[in-house]
């Protein structure tokens, strides 16, 4: 026993010759999380994804935020002389070592201070006892804490390395498994649950419970409590109901039902975090969680029991218009969802009517039409390759004569379809990827149902789409990420006249009244512009606009891309999306945007009382006073055309692409010349060349490209288009064989 103490004395002389202390700020900047954080713009965790597999560690928690209870708890259980000594508890080891003289169990003498020491230089041996230098060392290092450590700053670093069960490691990270809660909020009852845990991390039910059962009865003999109500009633079953959190803790560690998930996986597959990562994000917390309640409130309404919708997916956006900061990502909303981990913010659905406004600034940009021009409402059959294609309103009405005001405001397809046979597919194709959408075809894949949204996007870039509008025509990339990005220059898709114009009418609620009232939810009380879509067989429903500040984009449908009973644009996505501004502009209102230098107000009368009379704005220089429908008009309404439009060619339309086919003889391949009228004044010219003056003229195909135009009798050119055929010749006829 002598020759024990001696060895002892010695190891301990030898120890504090080579043993330096680490400070507590040292050892705290050293934690590390197994985690990576997605924060919000003021720092709120959104969500916290597992990247470290061989520990589960939380964030470093302050002792101030740790509850009295469990403070108490670890003292009682490990130290309780821990305020008295110096780091090490010398009655406690007198006691121990009396204790293995005679062969009695005692409790170890290990501080929490000594224990500290052995965490810190990672060299803790649970299972197995120390040699005489490692509890030399051990002693020694408890000393030389003692001396540069506060009592708090002790207990602190302890509770965040001290290992519990499996393989979690600290507190954070047995109060988020064990008990779903903060250490702040731990009570007497999980507070002794967690330090028997210490003691004998991996025991058995029974063990724990044991342990935890002598914890409390000694807290409460601290307190002079007496004995009352036993405090280990139904501990047991407690005690193994709540370990078994810890067999099937996910992954991904929940904060707030993880607020932002899908907008965390995509940062960290583009990002890749370390553990211990806080990235930080340009969402705002509030309103991310304000922007997932309400969709899944409008979900819960979709579905009532009285008039299911079946439509399970939501998912919003919302940018700030200037810098381009993502304000709120929801991905998915709702426990309907039977896909909830598809993130449908990035998921690319049918545009629907959402395009519609893209098209008409383009055309005003292009001086085809002004917002008071005429457009016919009427049944209308296009030639395409694939047949004759025939557009219908929502409402299988036709309006008749209706200006671009109220085409647009009221969203009817026809007018639009016209619209894209004077724009042509393929220009405004070039358009909608300028806007930054991800269309995979060129224009003339898509034909005329391009006006109608046949194109796929996404909920992301149809918003910022809208954002280019808001910003005068504008588009600039979106930012999702609060860290090291540049500010990009803009490019320029429409004019600042033609965006305001448009604008305007998304903002007016008296053009929408033809298909939508003027009772609709699409109204706010500050100033907002908005356009609704839905796409066929109602797969997908949209409302897309925005403020002065700010752009949202509400989408509503299901993820596996089936469709809704009976939901429009208004009854799914718009009430959400009013919601989300109306929140946004809880504290400051929105206001119209100032008219640009080259954008003019004129008062215009319509003959005939086609619409009421009104002030309307153009692009400076294609201002008029009165718009009404001429003779030729008139015969346009039982049928034909009007002359602006007549003097065009109908097919093939610019950029069409003809591929020849050498299978087929070549008198079965030509390309058809047609213009919109039969007027014999009018020529055809190809590549230079005349090519005769019938109304529908045929040519035989020949590789290149060519240019094909329409001239007057004058030789002036009226229209042009250009298209190319690809392909070899026609193969002729093989000779017989020998």
């Amino acid at each position: 026993m002598k020759r024990r103490a001696a060895c002892f004395v010695i190891a301990c002389m030898l120890s504090a010759a080579a043993y330096a202390s680490p400070s507590f700020d040292d050892v705290r900047a050293k934690w590390r999380s197994s985690d990576w954080v997605l924060l919000s713009r003021d720092d709120e965790p959104l969500a916290r994804t597992r990247i470290d597999k061989h520990a589960r560690r939380g964030d470093w928690i302050a002792l101030a935020d740790v509850s009295p209870a469990l403070r108490e708890a670890i003292v009682v259980s490990e130290d309780k002389r821990f305020y008295e000594h110096a780091g090490v508890d010398w009655r406690g080891a007198a006691a121990a070592a009396w204790g293995n003289l005679w062969n009695t169990r005692t409790r170890g003498a290990s501080t929490v201070t000594m224990q500290l020491t052995s965490l810190i230089d990672q060299d803790d041996k649970p299972n197995g006892r120390r040699s005489i230098g490692e509890k030399a060392q051990q002693t020694v290092g408890a000393l030389w804490l003692e001396r540069s450590w506060r009592k708090d700053q002790i207990l602190e670093a302890y509770l965040n390395l001290v290992p519990f069960r499996g393989e979690i490691v600290g507190l954070s990270a047995l109060s988020q498994t064990l008990f779903g809660k903060a250490p702040s909020g731990l009570d007497e009852r999980e507070a002794a649950l967690a330090a028997a845990l210490v003691r004998a991390p991996n025991a058995a039910y029974p063990k724990v419970a044991a342990r935890a059962c002598v914890i409390l009865r000694d807290m409460q003999t601290l307190h002079g409590i007496a004995r009352g109500v036993d405090p280990c009633i139904n501990l047991d079953s407690y005690v193994q109901l709540t370990l078994t959190r810890t067999a099937s803790a996910p992954a991904l560690a929940q904060v707030d039902d993880a607020l932002a998930p899908h907008l965390a996986r995509r940062v960290a597959s583009e990002v890749h975090p370390q553990a211990g990562a806080r990235v930080r994000s340009t969402l705002d917390a509030r309103l991310q969680r304000f922007a997932r309640d309400t969709l899944a409130r409008t979900l819960a309404e979709l579905n009532a029991r009285a008039h299911p919708r079946n439509v399970h997916d939501a998912a919003a956006i919302v940018i700030d218009n200037r810098s381009g900061d993502v304000l709120a990502w929801v991905g998915s909303a709702g426990g309907l969802s039977n896909a909830p981990e598809v993130d449908a913010v990035l998921a690319a659905r049918q545009a629907g009517s959402t395009l519609k406004p893209f098209l008409y600034a383009q055309a005003i940009d292009e001086k085809r039409v002004t917002a008071a021009t005429l457009l016919d409402d009427a049944p209308l059959d296009l030639a395409t390759g694939g047949g004759l294609y025939i557009p219908q309103n929502y409402d299988h009405d036709f309006k008749g004569w209706v200006s671009v005001r109220t085409a647009l405001g009221s969203s009817l397809n026809v007018p639009a379809v016209r619209t894209l046979v004077m724009v042509t597919p393929h220009r405004f194709a070039k358009t909608l990827v300028a806007l930054g959408l991800p269309l995979s075809q060129a224009g003339d894949y898509y034909g005329f149902s391009l006006a109608l949204g046949s194109a796929d996007v996404t909920l992301a870039t149809l918003a910022n789409a809208y954002r280019a509008l808001a910003n005068g025509g504008v588009a600039r990339p979106i930012f999702d990420l609060a860290e090291h990005r540049a500010a990009p220059a803009g490019t320029r898709v429409f004019s600042p006249e033609a965006s305001f114009i448009v604008t305007d009418i998304l903002a007016d609620n008296n053009a929408r009244t033809r298909t939508f009232g003027f009772d609709s939810v699409l109204a706010t009380r500050a100033f907002s512009a908005v356009k609704t879509g839905t796409s066929k067989d109602m797969r997908d429903n949209w409302a897309v606009g925005f403020t002065s500040r700010y752009t949202v984009g509400v989408w509503v449908g299901n993820a596996d891309g089936a469709p809704m009973w009976d939901v429009s644009g208004v009854s799914g996505a718009a009430p959400a999306w009013n919601a989300i501004v109306s929140y946004l502009n809880r504290r400051a209102d929105s206001r119209p945007p100032r008219a640009p230098a080259d954008a003019v107000t004129t008062r215009i009368t319509y003959q005939n009382d086609i619409e009421p009379a009104r002030s309307e704005w153009f692009v400076r220089g294609t201002q008029m006073s009165t718009i009404g429908l001429t003779a030729y008009a008139a015969q346009a309404a039982r049928g034909a055309q009007t002359d602006a439009q007549s003097a065009r060619i109908a097919t093939p339309t610019d950029g069409t692409i003809f591929a020849l086919d050498p299978d087929i003889p070549p008198a079965r391949q030509r390309v058809w010349f047609e213009r919109a009228t039969s007027d014999a004044r009018l020529a055809w010219r190809l590549d230079d060349k005349p090519y005769g003056h019938d109304a529908r003229a045929a040519w035989l195909p020949w590789p290149g490209r060519h240019v094909l135009e329409l001239v007057d009798a004058r030789g002036e050119v009226v229209d042009k288009v250009g298209f190319e055929v690809r392909g070899a010749f026609a193969k002729t006829a093989a000779p017989p064989s020998k």
